[in-house]
């Protein structure tokens, strides 16, 4: 039994644009106003559809850009050009916000309460805010300072543990160990070598450039992505463990970056008109999230996945593709352990660990790459599944074809 029947995602109604780690690229641009005129752009250039069918958007950030206090109305005003004055929701879920704003575009949908939403995602790691909160009663009035990258990076409140320390706890209860680590990372660069093949042509299938700010005067298009590294099995050997007695090097996790994508969630017949090619359906199926114990944050993603797999009514065997947001190795070889399916076969064609994570839109794009895969297989169900900064995780299912 789906836990949903009325959302559709239009085929190739969706772009991302390519990632690029922190300090690159996209380090000049307000994260906000770049996703909106990317989007905008996509629309019209290469949809050359009216951005004013748009019913509802919702804005995915965990970054605060200026402006952030009404993003979400300024991103619609610019994306309808005010030709339309369309309402927002604004959504921080750290990196499962995408996965998130799909299961609130659906709910909507399945409803009634609008024919088409779309979901746009956003988030510009690079030159993060250096906050200062009034403390009136500290020393002096001395104020508290927050870095909202590198703090926050380094755990909750509650809960003051780095986030590879969350990923060190989850390998050491499930016995992972570096060599394990090693030989999954060295997979997915090979997944990911496979979408820049034939001068990117997977990639090309969805991926949209974004009009970036060089300096003052110049702008250019960002066509590919920007701070991946080459991987080799002899140079994972040779880098150390972060953590003294640990499994994880850097070359085993992800890297912060920038970037955007956009999502068109409608209705089935809406779908039909929208799609690249009407024979290709994309149905949104389900929904699942979980939280863990604290400080085990790469371990949620198995009970998120569960959850929606249950709500499909359907097992991981079942499923044509697999993806997941990794930003640690340990993540996906955690979910295989528990749920048996094969760690070398989930992932392809890129993911987060090697293409760095702007969390708002990662799993965005994660899900996106999964739809293209999943239609060069044919067709079928597939589940994306990740994890969120608090120990959570969301996921979802989606039956192509």
């Amino acid at each position: 039994m789906n836990l949903f029947t009325k959302a559709y995602i239009p085929y190739r109604g969706y772009y991302s644009t390519p990632f690029s780690r922190w300090q690159g690229s996209m380090q000049h641009d307000n994260a906000v106003s770049l996703a909106a005129n990317t989007a905008r752009r996509w629309f019209l250039e290469k949809k050359k559809i009216d951005p004013t069918i748009i019913e509802y958007l919702f804005l995915g950030s965990t970054v605060a850009q200026n402006h952030w206090f009404i993003a979400h109305n300024w991103a619609a005003s610019v994306l309808t050009d005010d030709k339309k004055y369309v309402p927002g929701l604004f959504v921080n879920q750290c990196c499962s916000t995408s996965t998130t704003i799909l299961n609130l575009c659906a709910l909507n949908l399945e409803m009634g309460v609008y024919e088409v939403a779309f979901g746009l995602m956003a988030d510009r790691c690079s030159n993060g805010p250096h906050t200062i909160w009034p403390d009136p009663l500290g020393p002096g009035g001395q104020p508290d300072r927050e870095d909202w990258n590198m703090d926050n990076f380094g755990g909750s409140p509650r809960h003051r543990a780095a986030m590879v320390e969350t990923a060190e706890n989850v390998a050491r209860e499930f016995g992972i160990s570096k060599a394990e680590c090693d030989m999954v990372v060295l997979r997915r660069f090979e997944q990911y070598q496979a979408a820049l093949a034939n001068v990117r042509a997977f990639q090309k299938r969805y991926m949209f450039p974004p009009e970036v700010t060089v300096n003052k005067k110049t702008t250019k298009l960002m066509e590919q992505d920007e701070g991946w590294t080459t991987t080799t099995a002899e140079g994972l050997a040779k880098l150390k463990p972060v953590r003294p007695g640990g499994v994880l090097s850097f070359g085993a996790q992800t890297f912060p970056a920038d970037g955007n994508c956009g999502i068109l969630v409608t209705t089935r017949e809406k779908a039909k008109e929208l799609s690249a090619d009407p024979q290709i359906e994309i149905q949104i199926v389900s929904y699942g999230f979980a939280r863990v114990k604290p400080m085990f944050m790469p371990a949620a993603p198995i009970p998120a996945a569960e959850m929606a797999l249950a709500k499909a009514g359907m097992k991981v065997s079942d499923m044509k593709a697999v993806k997941t947001h990794n930003p640690f190795a340990v993540n996906d070889i955690a979910f295989a352990k528990k749920t048996g399916f094969d760690v070398m076969k989930m992932n392809n064609y890129g993911s987060s660990l090697i293409y760095g994570h702007p969390q708002g839109p990662t799993a965005g794009r994660g899900i996106i790459e999964m739809i293209e895969e999943t239609v060069l297989l044919g067709g079928g169900y597939c589940l994306f599944t990740g994890c969120a900064a608090g120990d959570t995780a969301a996921a979802m299912v989606l039956k192509v074809g």
